[in-house]
C-alpha cells in the first residue's frame, strides 16, 4: 500500500469514527504503528487531522478528500477507462471535462493521442477544444499545442480543484459542446449520475445539457449507487465507460436502459 493509499484510508476511517487509535489503525491497514504515527504526523502538518496522545481526531475540515489523496485508488482501472473514453473523441470536437481523477486520466490520454500529436507537429493548429472547470486539467493541457483550453470562471473548491458557482454557469450558458465526459461519484439505473457536492453537480449538469452526447466515466465501485446531488438522468447519458470488474447483470441493465457500456 502506497503512502497516498494509507493517507486516504486513514482519513476515511477518521471520517467514519471521528477519532483514530494508532494501534487499531495499524492493524486495520496491516502496517507498523510507527508508520501510522508518521502518517498522522504528516496529515496533522497539513491540517487534515488533529493529533492526540495515541492517535488523532477529525480536524475541522471537509473529508471530501483532495484530489491528490484519491489518485492511487483504482489507479490502473482509471487509466484504462481514461484511454477508452479518449478513444471515443474525434479530432476537431469540442469536449467538456469536469474535475476528478478519472477525467484527469481522460485528459492525459487525449493529450498523447497519436493522430492529435502527429498532426499538430506536422501542421500547427488546434485539433481539439477542451472546456473544463477543473484547474488541474487546464494546467496539464495548457502546454499542449494541439489543444485549445477554455476554462470556466467560478470559485475553486480545494477538495476537487473544480470551479463552481454562478460564474461557471454563466460561461457554460454561452457555449455548445460536441461531447461532455463526466466523472461522477455514483450512477444508478433510477437516479442517473450523482455527486456528493451540490455545487459541483450544478456545473456538471450544465456541462451535460450543453453537449450533444454525454460519456460518463466511472469505475465499477461507483455503479448501482446514488449520492446526495443529482447531475442528470440516464436519458442524457449516451455511453458509460467502466472497468471489467463491473457486474454483468448491472451492465446489461444499463444497456437495456439505452446506455452503451464500454469496459476497459
Amino acid at each position: 500500500m502506497s503512502r497516498y493509499e494509507r493517507w486516504n484510508s486513514l482519513l476515511e476511517l477518521l471520517a467514519e469514527n471521528g477519532r483514530l487509535d494508532v494501534e487499531e489503525a495499524a492493524q486495520a491497514l496491516d502496517v507498523s504503528a510507527a508508520t501510522i504515527r508518521r502518517d498522522l504526523d504528516e496529515l496533522a502538518r497539513q491540517q487534515m487531522v488533529t493529533r492526540t496522545r495515541g492517535g488523532a481526531v477529525a480536524h475541522n475540515v471537509s473529508y471530501d478528500l483532495p484530489l491528490r489523496y484519491k489518485t492511487a485508488r483504482h489507479a490502473g482501472a482509471k487509466q484504462r477507462i481514461g484511454a477508452a473514453a479518449a478513444a471515443l473523441i474525434a479530432p476537431g470536437e469540442v469536449v467538456g471535462l469536469n474535475g476528478g481523477t478519472t477525467t484527469t486520466e481522460v485528459a492525459r490520454a487525449l493529450a498523447v493521442r497519436p493522430e492529435l500529436v502527429e498532426r499538430a507537429e506536422g501542421a500547427p493548429g488546434r485539433l481539439l477544444t477542451i472546456v473544463t472547470n477543473a484547474l488541474n486539467i487546464a494546467n496539464e493541457l495548457t502546454v499542449r499545442p494541439q489543444v485549445k483550453i477554455v476554462v470556466t470562471g467560478g470559485v475553486a473548491r480545494p477538495q476537487s480543484y473544480e470551479l463552481i458557482g454562478p460564474l461557471a454557469n454563466a460561461v457554460l450558458d454561452e457555449l455548445t459542446l460536441d461531447v461532455t465526459v463526466l466523472g461522477v461519484d455514483a450512477v444508478d439505473l433510477v437516479h442517473g449520475a450523482t455527486a456528493h457536492h451540490e455545487g459541483e453537480a450544478s456545473v456538471n449538469r450544465l456541462l451535460a445539457e450543453r453537449a450533444r452526447r454525454v460519456v460518463v466515466v466511472a469505475d465499477s465501485s461507483k455503479l448501482g449507487r446514488r449520492v446526495f446531488a443529482r447531475i442528470c438522468g440516464l436519458d442524457r447519458i449516451s455511453t458509460l465507460v467502466t472497468d471489467t470488474e463491473v457486474d454483468e447483470g448491472l451492465a446489461a441493465a444499463f444497456t437495456e436502459a439505452g446506455v452503451q457500456v464500454v469496459t476497459a
